[in-house]
């Protein structure tokens, strides 16, 4: 009997002092979940350049996913973060895990500048505010960990036969933590993990994206 296609849903190990982090704790909690059709398996990357990249495309020669989702942490934000583009850049204001805090040098070496998501982010921002989750689409990743993930995933996607979707999604710090440490609403954990299974299900339902003004003015 053949088993269901994966969804890859990848979150990261805490980092900066912090006791935990909310984009794995929210993945791995769907770990094991079929959502239409596919099975979830969730796998958690290190905060580190090197090894946070190198777990990734391990990841993704050992499950071969029909979809990838790359989940980081957001701390200034209080919505999840749909993110638009990932660009070929690290500036890191702070030290990685592994100590390392590379500055204006490359993602990849020789590659594209950026790369878009190919995930329907327009029409996942649609169904999580209509499911009452406050959601907004990015067109910054930032210029740490999370967005040197994001890269590496397009640009190893974009060589792969049919072109798997893939995309990153940013959480704000878990409620309780987001009042202990800055005073932000941040989101309930349960309300993460809804969300996240909600832009599953709308990328394996959506072929096309939906076409409507989203972005801002500054």
């Amino acid at each position: 009997m053949s088993r269901a296609p994966v969804v890859l849903l990848t979150g990261f190990d805490p980092f900066d002092g912090a006791a935990d982090n909310p984009s794995w704790e929210a993945a791995r909690r769907l770990h094991g979940e079929v959502v239409g059709g596919h099975r979830i398996e969730a796998v958690r990357l290190p905060t580190a350049f090197g090894r946070g990249a190198a777990a990734l495309l391990d990841a993704l020669d050992r499950h071969r996913p029909a979809l990838v989702l790359c989940v980081g942490l957001a701390g200034s934000r209080d919505a999840l973060s749909l993110e638009r583009v990932a660009v070929n850049l690290i500036d890191a204001r702070i030290p990685d895990n592994d100590g390392a805090q590379p500055v204006d040098v490359p993602c990849v070496t020789g590659a594209p500048d950026a790369y878009f998501t190919t995930l329907p982010v327009k029409a996942a921002l649609v169904a999580l505010r209509d499911a009452g989750i406050a959601a907004e689409l990015s067109m910054s990743a930032g210029g740490f960990v999370c967005n040197h993930v994001f890269y590496v995933l397009m640009h190893a996607l974009a060589a792969e036969p049919g072109r798997p979707r893939g995309g990153f999604v940013h959480v704000p710090q878990s409620a309780g933590a987001a009042a202990r440490r800055s005073g932000r609403v941040g989101m309930p954990l349960e309300t993460m993990v809804a969300g996240l299974r909600l832009v599953v299900e709308t990328a394996l339902r959506t072929e096309d994206d939906l076409h409507f003004a989203a972005g801002t003015t500054c």
